[in-house]
């Protein structure tokens, strides 16, 4: 049973996750995570394009970071 949950993979939806939860990942920070809340004011973020384009700070490079540490968009993760 152990083994089963450490090969789980750590998945965190934009759309629902906190600030707390925004800041665990590395990269992120308070800034960017007040950013990415701020944004999603507006609605939630329909893609991972439509995150890049509102907030400032995430280019594909970061988006990438992000993706390959559990974060994903609408359930998906970063296509290469």
């Amino acid at each position: 049973m152990l083994l089963c949950a450490s090969q789980a993979t750590f998945a965190l939806e934009i759309n629902q996750a906190n600030e707390a939860e925004l800041d665990s990942l590395k990269g992120m920070g308070p800034s960017l995570s007040a950013k990415v809340l701020r944004a999603r004011t507006d609605g939630p973020f329909k893609s991972w394009a439509d995150l890049m384009r509102r907030v400032s700070g995430v280019g594909r490079s970061k988006a990438q970071q992000f993706s390959e540490q559990g974060l994903t968009v609408n359930g998906q993760t970063l296509k290469p």
